[in-house]
C-alpha cells in the first residue's frame, strides 16, 4: 500500500511540514486518510519517522511526525527513484506525442493549426 508516488510525498511533505495533521496530509497528497495512517505505521515500523507528541500543546492530538535520520536517507533514494521513473514517464509522453503529431500531419488534420 505504501506505492512510490506516496511514499515520495509523505516523505517530502512531513520533511518540510512536520505538525501536518494525517486529515491534512491526506488533503494535500490526495489518498483517504486510513492510507495516510497505515503508511504513517509502515514508516515508523521502518524507523524512517518518530512521532512526537505536543504533551503541554492545547491540542492534545496534536503530533509531529520526524523523519529520522534514516527517514532523511531514505528520502534521498526514493527521490531518486521518484526522478527516474518520472523521467521514463516523459520520455514515453514525448515519443507517444511525436507519433501522434506525425499521425495527424498525415492526415492533414493539423493544416492551419499554429503551435
Amino acid at each position: 500500500m505504501l506505492d512510490e508516488t506516496t511514499h515520495y510525498g509523505l516523505l517530502k511533505t512531513l520533511e518540510n511540514n512536520p505538525g501536518l495533521s494525517q486529515r491534512d496530509l491526506a488533503k494535500r497528497l490526495g489518498i483517504s486518510l486510513g492510507k495516510v495512517n497505515f503508511c504513517l505505521n509502515a514508516l515508523v515500523a521502518k524507523g524512517s519517522l518518530k512521532i512526537s507528541n505536543f504533551r503541554n500543546n492545547e491540542n492534545k492530538l496534536a503530533y509531529a511526525y520526524l523523519l529520522t535520520l534514516r527517514g532523511v536517507e531514505e528520502k534521498a533514494r526514493v527521490t531518486v527513484g521518484f526522478l527516474k521513473h518520472k523521467m521514463q514517464e516523459y520520455e514515453q509522453l514525448k515519443k507517444e506525442i511525436a507519433e501522434l503529431k506525425l499521425e495527424a500531419e498525415k492526415k492533414g488534420l493539423l493544416e492551419g493549426v499554429h503551435e
